[in-house]
């Protein structure tokens, strides 16, 4: 437990590290949703959980980051004392001029050319642990996005090892730090440290000498003369590598066990193999990798008969709006069939994960080189007790040679 149980009731309709909530939450999502779609915690944070005004939230710019107090140790001091926020954790205009730049660098051709380098790391990957019982998160689904990610940004060989660590660091620490123990927050902000120390050479390097990644693409970067400054960048970099692995990493290991628990959509995925694309959606609205994301009031708002007042704070539980039986028929089954549909797994609006792109790649080709082998669960899986975060510290999986 790394928050005491007076605290998490105030804050939280349930409580994120009961066992049988870390197991299943949905349930519990389920409930909230019936009983009171939107609702009140004792602490004055309101909780919403049906996808419509989840949705509406998402995309009212009524409702952003505020002062930022809310996620304040996510921030970075520079040097010359000056504050940073992830752009992901700003508003417009911050977070538009950010954005735009950061865009301009995450081309959708560059990801494209990845993947067919993202089905031959996943093959390798996968064949290393055929022929006998892996775990499925060691083996596949923590390396492929590190080492998709260390491509993206021209990360050297010998660095990936280390590289691989401080990134899962900062993903755990993803959570806000009073979900933390002491170490976990130690963790997180040495990794950052660390990473953006790393991206500060790699950052010079780039200057001098351009490449065709990432970080020489937001070094070049240029929207009407406007440029990232070099902390935006290093920050930019800490923040792509943190978030983006996490949601990956997630996304691979929740999707393959809700696949290998339905073994009748798992054969029949294997023999349509071009219906791969879809099903990686429907095993992220199945079981998201982001299960909440938070917002302020900016303005006085209406949102699904509920007036909120400014610099009040929302809960969005996107792990229930995506099992919103209002949107998806049968919601509690995984049919990788499912026409395709919307969900909140990467967000929506303005604040769509500008990573999407990768963690659908990597995810897609994880799925299809695992699909070469026969599978089974060989043990019960264990999962990792975070709050914003949905996922597995352990696949047990017998993999065929």
């Amino acid at each position: 437990m790394t928050a005491d149980a007076g605290l998490l009731a105030q804050l939280l309709p349930y409580d994120p590290f009961d066992p049988a909530f870390i197991s299943d939450p949905y349930p519990t999502y389920r409930t909230l949703r019936e009983e009171s779609p939107i609702l009140r915690t004792p602490a004055g944070i309101w909780a919403l959980t049906g996808f419509e005004d989840c949705s509406a939230v998402l995309r009212d710019p009524r409702f952003g980051w505020g002062d930022g107090a809310t996620v304040a140790d996510h921030f970075n001091t520079a040097e010359d004392g000056s504050v940073v926020r992830p752009f992901i954790f700003a508003d417009p205009p911050e977070h538009t001029r950010i954005r735009t730049l950061v865009s301009k660098a995450f081309a959708a051709r560059r990801v494209d050319r990845m993947r067919d380098r993202a089905l031959e790391l996943a093959h390798q990957l996968v064949g290393a642990a055929a022929g006998g019982t892996a775990d499925l998160m060691t083996a596949v689904a923590h390396p492929l996005p590190a080492l998709l990610l260390g491509e993206l940004m021209a990360v050297e060989p010998e660095h990936e090892p280390r590289f691989r660590q401080l990134t899962s660091d900062i993903a755990r620490g993803l959570d806000p730090s009073f979900f933390l123990t002491p170490e976990e927050i130690a963790k997180r902000d040495n990794g950052r440290r660390e990473l953006r120390e790393y991206f500060a050479t790699l950052v010079e390097a780039r200057r001098g000498k351009p490449g065709d990644d990432l970080v020489s693409s937001l070094v070049a970067a240029e929207e009407a003369g406007d440029r990232l400054t070099e902390f935006e960048i290093l920050v930019t970099c800490t923040l792509l590598l943190g978030a983006g692995y996490a949601t990956t990493v997630n996304l691979i290991g929740n999707g393959m066990l809700a696949l290998l628990r339905s073994p009748g959509q798992l054969e029949w995925l294997r023999a349509n193999r071009d219906a791969i694309p879809g099903a990686v959606e429907e095993m992220m609205r199945f079981d998201a990798p982001v299960q909440l994301v938070s917002r302020t009031a900016l303005a006085e708002a209406e949102i699904g008969g509920t007036t909120f007042q400014p610099g009040e704070q929302l809960m969005l539980l996107l792990g229930a709006a995506n099992r919103d039986p209002a949107l998806f028929e049968d919601p509690e089954e995984l049919r990788v069939a499912r026409p395709a549909s919307r969900n909140l797994a990467f967000g929506l609006g303005i604040h769509f994960c500008v990573g999407a792109p990768v963690a659908r790649l990597a995810a897609q080709a994880a799925v299809t080189a695992l699909l070469d082998h026969d599978l089974a669960l060989a043990g019960e899986p264990s999962r990792v007790p975070n709050v914003v975060m949905r996922g597995l510290a352990e696949l047990p999986v017998e993999i065929d040679g």
